[in-house]
């Protein structure tokens, strides 16, 4: 698959590829993962045991309505939506169709974890890469539910709702800049189609709905619950004394609200409230920690891992992390 200078994608015919060992499968790998974690977490006391069972339950269920929402989404989009649908609504230029697709992302009402299979899903449509990304990001960040959810969160101070907007918007369309600059069509690997029909058969647009419905819900679960494990290792681990460290600095508080957002892996529409119960750091640190948390999270960075290869999934979001804390510090720097 190669990226045109039109923003559209071109199909190279390939050899097919060897299935790969069932043992690679996410859920055959996520599972044994979570029965170690929680092997290991008998060294604890009940209570961190007890901890860290509430707060991984509390993530996948958290994440799961809205993947099975994403999930959905991308099997219709592949099923039902034919390819020329995109490349009309969509600038035929990359840089141009980035933005378009950024602020196409507020009208799906779901958190990151319904963002990436939709994502792949256009991407297979025929979207290019960069707005897919553009999209990918923008989509949980500043949908209508987590505005609203800010602005509940933070009452009489519409200046956070709109640089959260404004700061979640710009990341993901300078992320999109950024891919049709300087990204490798060999760094993302494309999800595999899950088709319902053989070779120079019928199509099926139910059987194909169905189809991809199943391979990318199973498939997208097991990061997902590998991602929530990590999250609530990090909460037992770390008591939130260490946090109150940093909380006196300015310039340590964006880093650390970042980076804590990351490990958390809050659902976008829930981030607000943690970040306003965070009343001992800056403004500027609260907003990096909504900003980051909807586009770079451990769940969100194992299921980026699954759909699009993990090379892919590293590189992106050190960037995205990179870019959004600046966003932050720009736009914040204002409140």
């Amino acid at each position: 698959m190669v990226e045109t200078s039109l923003g559209s994608v071109r199909h190279v015919p390939v050899a097919p590829a060897e299935a790969p060992p069932r043992w690679k499968s996410p859920l055959l790998i996520g599972v044994p993962a979570v029965v170690a974690v929680a092997a290991l977490v008998t060294v604890w006391d009940a209570g961190s045991v007890q901890t860290w069972r509430t707060v991984m339950v509390a993530i996948v269920v958290q994440g799961v309505p809205f993947l099975v929402l994403g999930t959905v989404v991308s099997a219709a989009i592949g099923a039902f939506v034919p390819e020329r649908v995109f490349t009309r609504v969509l600038p035929k230029n990359s840089a141009l169709a980035v933005p378009v697709a950024g602020v196409a992302g507020a009208v799906l009402p779901g958190c990151e974890c319904a963002s990436v299979p939709v994502a792949g899903s256009l991407m297979k449509r025929g979207v290019a890469p960069a707005a897919a990304l553009a999209f990918l990001l923008s989509a949980p960040a500043i949908n209508p539910v987590v505005l609203v959810a800010t602005a509940i969160a933070f009452p009489g101070k519409p200046e956070m709702v709109l640089a959260r907007l404004l700061a979640s918007l710009a990341t993901a369309v300078v992320m999109g800049w950024l891919w049709v600059a300087f990204g490798r069509p060999e760094w993302l690997r494309l999800p595999k189609s899950a088709g319902g029909h053989g070779e120079g058969g019928a199509r099926n647009p139910l059987e194909e709905f169905r189809r991809g419905l199943q391979h990318d819900f199973l498939h997208a679960g097991g990061f997902l619950v590998v991602g929530a494990a990590a999250a609530a290792t990090f909460n037992v681990l770390v008591p939130p004394s260490v946090l109150r460290i940093f909380s006196d600095s300015p310039w340590l508080g964006v880093p650390v609200l970042a980076f804590l957002a990351v490990i958390l892996a809050v659902c976008s529409e829930a981030d607000a409230f943690v970040a306003a119960s965070l009343t001992g750091f800056s403004p500027t640190a609260r907003l990096a920690f909504m900003v980051v948390g909807p586009m770079v999270d451990l769940k969100l960075i194992a299921l980026q891992s699954g759909a699009f290869g993990r090379a892919f999934a590293l590189r992106f979001s050190s960037a995205t992390f990179l870019v959004a804390v600046l966003a932050s510090i720009v736009i914040g720097g204002t409140l």
